[in-house]
Protein backbone atom coordinates (compact mmCIF):
# COMPACT_ATOMS: atom_id res chain seq x y z
CA UNK A 1 0.00 0.00 0.00
CA UNK A 2 1.44 3.29 -0.98
CA UNK A 3 0.97 6.39 0.40
CA UNK A 4 -1.70 7.61 -2.27
CA UNK A 5 -3.64 4.50 -1.79
CA UNK A 6 -3.51 5.51 2.35
CA UNK A 7 -4.85 9.22 1.53
CA UNK A 8 -7.38 8.31 -0.86
CA UNK A 9 -8.66 5.54 2.47
CA UNK A 10 -8.48 8.56 4.63
CA UNK A 11 -9.98 11.15 2.19
CA UNK A 12 -12.95 8.82 1.33
CA UNK A 13 -13.41 8.07 5.15
CA UNK A 14 -13.51 12.04 6.02
CA UNK A 15 -16.02 12.91 2.91
CA UNK A 16 -18.45 10.01 4.10
CA UNK A 17 -18.22 10.95 7.37
CA UNK A 18 -19.14 14.71 6.29
CA UNK A 19 -21.92 13.61 3.94
CA UNK A 20 -23.35 11.03 6.21
CA UNK A 21 -23.65 13.63 9.29
CA UNK A 22 -24.44 16.50 6.85
CA UNK A 23 -28.48 16.06 7.24
CA UNK A 24 -28.15 16.09 10.47
CA UNK A 25 -25.91 18.78 11.40
CA UNK A 26 -28.55 20.97 8.45
CA UNK A 27 -31.72 19.97 10.51
CA UNK A 28 -29.62 21.29 13.86
CA UNK A 29 -28.69 24.51 11.95
CA UNK A 30 -31.68 25.43 10.99
CA UNK A 31 -33.64 24.59 13.40
CA UNK A 32 -31.41 26.95 16.23
CA UNK A 33 -31.36 29.37 13.82
CA UNK A 34 -35.52 29.40 13.71
CA UNK A 35 -35.32 29.58 17.63
CA UNK A 36 -32.82 32.26 17.72
CA UNK A 37 -34.61 34.50 15.54
CA UNK A 38 -38.16 34.08 17.03
CA UNK A 39 -36.04 34.54 20.56
CA UNK A 40 -34.73 37.43 18.93
CA UNK A 41 -38.66 39.27 18.31
CA UNK A 42 -40.16 37.82 21.42
CA UNK A 43 -37.77 38.63 24.14
CA UNK A 44 -38.43 35.61 25.39
CA UNK A 45 -34.41 33.87 26.72
CA UNK A 46 -35.92 30.42 28.03
CA UNK A 47 -33.25 27.93 28.57
CA UNK A 48 -35.52 25.07 27.42
CA UNK A 49 -37.24 26.79 24.50
CA UNK A 50 -33.42 26.49 22.80
CA UNK A 51 -32.32 23.00 23.61
CA UNK A 52 -35.37 21.08 23.72
CA UNK A 53 -37.23 21.42 20.49
CA UNK A 54 -33.21 21.04 18.98
CA UNK A 55 -32.82 17.87 20.38
CA UNK A 56 -36.62 16.57 19.12
CA UNK A 57 -36.15 17.85 15.54
CA UNK A 58 -32.67 16.15 15.75
CA UNK A 59 -33.93 12.92 16.79
CA UNK A 60 -36.57 12.95 14.28
CA UNK A 61 -33.54 13.38 11.91
CA UNK A 62 -31.33 10.90 12.67
CA UNK A 63 -34.52 8.58 12.31
CA UNK A 64 -35.39 10.07 8.42
CA UNK A 65 -31.52 10.11 7.57
CA UNK A 66 -30.91 6.68 8.76
CA UNK A 67 -30.91 4.26 5.40
CA UNK A 68 -28.93 7.11 3.80
CA UNK A 69 -26.03 7.14 6.57
CA UNK A 70 -26.10 3.50 6.31
CA UNK A 71 -26.26 3.52 2.29
CA UNK A 72 -23.04 6.15 3.21
CA UNK A 73 -21.30 3.92 5.47
CA UNK A 74 -22.09 0.32 3.97
CA UNK A 75 -20.13 1.91 0.80
CA UNK A 76 -17.48 2.91 2.44
CA UNK A 77 -17.03 -0.24 4.24
CA UNK A 78 -17.44 -2.49 0.94
CA UNK A 79 -14.48 -0.37 -0.55
CA UNK A 80 -12.60 -0.90 2.27
CA UNK A 81 -13.34 -4.54 2.87
CA UNK A 82 -12.62 -5.22 -1.11
CA UNK A 83 -8.66 -3.85 -0.96
CA UNK A 84 -8.31 -5.85 2.24
CA UNK A 85 -9.74 -8.91 0.66
CA UNK A 86 -7.78 -8.25 -2.12
CA UNK A 87 -4.52 -7.79 -0.01
CA UNK A 88 -4.24 -4.39 -1.44
CA UNK A 89 -4.00 -3.09 2.94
Amino acid sequence: MTEADAYAIFSDTIWAILIASGPVLAIATAVGLVIAFFQALTQVQEMTLTFVPKIAAIFVGLVASAPFMYGTLARLSEVVFDLIGSGGL
